[in-house]
């Protein structure tokens, strides 16, 4: 997004200010190479790259990106014009932060594609540092997609279901919503409104009676006729004009109803209507706030504090509070709010329809231009305001607010989190405080669909992003082999770490962060290379702030876990990483864990000491994630087995099979001799399971 002098993260951009040729303008260049002859010897070498890129570069539309020596891309930018905006990397100095200049020290390449206007330029960019994550952009995080409520359209009894994802099924979609549960409120209160069938279409049509929904009144039945489909119909447009903002229509209609049917004395109808008016005025009070002058927009607030940046994002349908969501953006300090907030927009609605309204607290960088690439992203008019009166500026004081409060939470979790982390690295008898702890565990039933699962929590909580699974690969294990599938994890997990990220000084094993070179000089000098720049530690992530190192290894488990684990990480010559098997207590009581670390007796906690509450947190969430993982691999293998694909193995055979060896792979794994002794099993088709299974590995 765009750039800045002062952020340190990419020279601000001054187009006009740059020689885009030599010639007549060949003093100006001479004296930026005076420039680069100034700036340490790694920028340097940096800018040269950069300079040989730059000679072949068009005047045209584009976006650049810079790689460092990996191939992982550290920048992604956009400029009106490519040669312009380049040059500015070759100045070498004046940029006004370490980080750019680390940035261009680190530059070994660049990539460009030429657009045909800058507003390609930006759209493309944004949908870039999506894709590649660059260390040195604003990253949008936690970007999954939002839930809408779809009223179906390829049914003759229309069906009201939650969708996220892509909208590929014919209908009419409303939202986006928050969040699930916000999606669900509004469809549980929409049922009890509207009397929509949520059920699946295959469900519908084998209906012979009303299900238990038709008689807690959330559904008409149209399945088995209780209800017309003319009369259904109905209700589905009620439904509809309610989420298309004819709320007030909608709802003064039911009441002229229930009025009529109360003058009819029928009163037990006249409660239906009641009913149904009850339901609409919940799902309008769920929602909060409800603006009479703004029918559709987003709310976008952003907060500063400490360093860090909150985006709360309200989303308001007609004339409807839908929800909000707040997000934390990693972005350099140093940036101005208006930046943050341009590239998080543009980034936000990359994969998302954007409405014709968009509130902002900061009026954005580059307004103008991000106005045109939203217009052309949605095919119709977008406008970008900052309120400075009215209703429009009490929604964005509002969502200001929201934005304040929830980063007043997460420093405050922060915080806590810290002091957990201190208070385990003392109950175990570390020199520091763990700053990133990696915890293991696996999941099997009897051998089969094992997995190996780690999770990862740091400073900022669990680090989701971080957490990985490991399917259990080796065909030498015995099945339930726990302490062999702690060895393969073990083995791959680390082998991966020290080709990816090799420690080049292992005797340092707690290096100081960014934050703690910033805040001491004294040791920011002894931190800093032979460039005069500071020397980032190897086993610290691209932003500088979370080790891709563990500095604590936990294992569920006991002994022989913890043994399987030390012997691996001695082989590949990791000696200072420390490891804690938490073997589980008596009768597997929580509280009662003992702990194992190698060369030390195991030991326990006080049972109110707040790291055990902290170390078991940690255990419980590996084990939900092991056992989630492997449920999901087990649903998926509950339908496909290698026993299904060969022809003339029928139901009974292949259950006579499974009953003798257990499992597929273990008949897969079984002589010719073996398979012609499972009872009911003839030479015939023992020949044919044995050759469909080598033949396979054959090819």
């Amino acid at each position: 997004m765009a750039d800045d002098s002062k952020s340190g993260r990419a020279p601000a951009r001054q187009d006009e200010d740059v020689p885009a040729e030599t010639g007549e303008n060949g003093g100006e260049l001479r004296e930026m190479e005076h420039l680069v002859a100034d700036a340490p010897a790694s920028v340097r070498a940096g800018a040269e790259v950069i300079r040989d890129f730059w000679k072949t570069l068009p005047n045209s539309p584009g976006v650049y990106r810079m790689i460092d020596a990996s191939g992982d891309v550290l920048y992604v930018g956009k400029a009106r014009s490519l040669k312009k905006r380049v040059a500015n990397y070759m100045r070498g100095i004046g940029h006004g932060g370490h980080r750019t200049m680390r940035m261009i020290a680190e530059t070994a390449a660049m990539e460009f594609v030429t657009t045909q206007t800058e507003t390609e330029a930006l759209l493309l960019e944004a949908n870039l540092i999506k894709q590649l994550r660059p260390r040195y952009n604003v990253l949008l995080r936690d970007d999954k997609s939002f839930p809408y409520i779809l009223i179906t359209g390829d049914h003759e009894a229309p069906q009201l279901v939650k969708h996220r994802g892509a909208r590929t099924r014919k209908g009419n979609y409303y939202g986006p919503f928050a969040n699930a549960g916000a999606v669900t409120r509004t469809v549980n209160a929409l049922q009890r409104a509207f009397l929509l069938r949520t059920c699946t279409d295959s469900y519908y049509e084998n209906r012979t009676r009303p299900c238990l929904l038709f008689q807690i009144k959330r559904c008409a039945a149209p399945c088995t006729g209780e209800i017309s489909l003319a009369d259904y119909g109905h209700l589905v447009e009620e439904a509809r004009g309610f989420l298309s903002g004819r709320s007030s229509a909608v709802k003064q209609m039911l009441a002229g109803e229930m009025q009529a049917a109360s003058e009819a004395l029928e009163f037990e109808r006249a409660a239906r209507y009641r009913d149904r008016l009850a339901a609409l005025s919940a799902v309008q009070t769920s929602q909060d706030i409800n603006p009479q002058g703004v029918e559709e927009a987003d709310v976008f607030a952003l907060d500063e504090q400490a360093g860090q940046f909150c985006v709360q994002v309200f989303f308001f349908r007609n004339h409807q509070n839908w929800g909000n969501r707040a997000y934390f953006p990693k972005a350099d300090k140093s940036l101005p709010p208006e930046e943050v907030l341009t590239s998080f927009i543009a980034q936000f609605y990359d994969d998302k329809p954007c409405p014709r309204l968009v509130l902002v607290s900061h009026e954005p960088a580059e307004r103008d231009l991000l106005v045109e690439a939203l217009s052309a992203r949605a095919g119709q008019r977008v406008e970008i305001a900052a309120p400075k009166r009215g209703e429009k500026r009490d929604l964005v004081a509002h969502a200001a607010q929201n934005a304040r409060e929830a980063l007043g939470r997460r420093l405050a979790d922060t915080s806590s989190q810290r002091k957990l982390l201190a208070a385990v690295g003392e109950a175990l008898g570390l020199a520091e405080a763990p700053r990133r702890i990696e915890v293991y565990d696996n999941s099997h039933i009897s051998g089969t669909n094992a997995v190996g699962a780690m999770i990862v929590a740091g400073a900022d909580g669990f680090m989701k992003s971080h957490y990985r699974t490991f399917n259990i690969r080796s065909q030498d294990l015995t099945p339930g082999d726990d302490y062999g599938m702690m060895r393969e994890v073990m083995q791959r997990r680390f082998t991966r770490l020290l080709k990816e990220a090799p420690r080049a000084r292992p005797e340092e094993a707690r290096d100081m962060s960014q934050a703690d070179m910033a805040s001491d000089p004294s040791r920011l000098a002894e931190k800093r290379g032979a460039d005069g720049l500071p020397d980032l530690p190897p086993e610290t992530d691209g932003d500088g702030a979370f080790p891709v190192w563990p500095d604590l290894v936990l294992i569920d488990g006991g002994k022989g876990q913890i043994e399987a684990a030390r012997q691996v990480l001695a082989e590949l010559g990791i000696t200072d990483v420390p490891l804690v098997g938490v073997a589980k207590g008596a009768d597997r009581d929580a509280g009662r864990e003992t702990f194992v670390i190698p060369g030390r007796e195991p030991f326990r906690l006080p049972p109110r000491d707040p790291a055990l509450y902290f170390i078991q947190r940690l255990r419980d969430e590996a084990h939900r994630f092991a056992i989630g993982t492997h449920r999901a691999r087990r649903k998926r293998d509950i339908g496909r087995n290698p026993l299904d694909e060969i022809a003339g193995v029928g139901p009974a055979r292949k259950r006579a099979l499974l009953h003798h060896f257990g499992t597929a792979k273990a008949v897969s794994c079984a002589s010719l001799d073996d398979l012609q002794r499972v009872p009911g099993i003839n030479a015939a088709t023992a020949r044919l399971v044995y050759d469909f299974f080598h033949e396979t590995d054959g090819r």
